[in-house]
């Protein structure tokens, strides 16, 4: 991806985010300028992975396959100075924009339409060699616990959400608009914690082609300290 679709995609996510009145921590619109006057009090952000993370899953074609997100608070498998045993994150699934199945090996998170479009979602039960199962799935939804076929569609109206335990392959996208979606969970860690069904790039190789609006997570190891 290029980094002035980056930069873009930032801009209208800050313009989308602050039309439904959610509020961001100071760190989300840090610039790199910014950074240059945060000292290890702030180390947690970097460690723990906070802030903005952009993917087209390696398609190339971010509005057919991709996802948005900003990690707003987490905890760390790694560091046992970080006591968080849970994770929030704010995510922005534009219509018909997939995010591939996956699911994830120690992260237990719940989905929620914070506003906009629908979100749609189907789900499978992995097998232990992490196949797709053709078995019933137990949908978790605002305190109903029932089943649907493998791979149903399931709709989230705004201000619904779906719990995923772990095992849990899923598949979202957005139906009839832009959909903001809250994502709380235990802690997570991107680099290791996630099972795409078909092979994917989760982070994305950056063109740069214009200077840096916000870091991505992803940029923080060239931050210095």
């Amino acid at each position: 991806m290029k980094r002035s679709e980056l930069n873009q995609l930032m801009r209208e996510a800050l313009d989308f985010i602050a039309g439904h009145g959610f509020h961001l921590p100071p760190f989300v619109t840090w610039t790199m300028e910014d950074w240059k006057t945060k000292n290890q009090e702030y180390a947690e952000i970097k460690d723990n992975m906070l802030g903005w993370d952009i993917t087209d899953f390696g398609s190339g074609d971010f509005y057919s396959h991709g996802l948005l997100l900003i990690t707003l608070r987490n905890g760390n498998f790694h560091d046992p100075k970080y006591k968080k045993p849970y994770a929030e994150k704010l995510l922005i699934a534009r219509e018909g924009q997939v995010t591939p199945y996956h699911f994830h090996w120690k992260k237990m998170e719940d989905i929620i339409n914070r506003g906009g479009g629908r979100l749609v979602l189907k789900c499978y039960n992995s097998g232990p060699d992490g196949q797709m199962l053709d078995t019933p799935v137990n949908i978790l939804k605002d305190g109903r616990s029932y089943f649907v076929p493998a791979g149903e569609e399931v709709r989230l109206e705004n201000g619904e959400s779906i719990t995923l335990v772990t095992g849990q392959y899923h598949c979202f996208w957005a139906e009839g608009g832009t959909c903001l979606i809250g994502e709380v969970s235990v802690m997570n860690d991107d680099n290791v914690d996630n099972r795409f069904h078909d092979p994917v790039g989760r982070f994305p190789e950056i063109e740069e082609d214009e200077p840096i609006l916000y870091p991505l997570f992803s940029d923080y190891p060239e931050l210095k300290d």
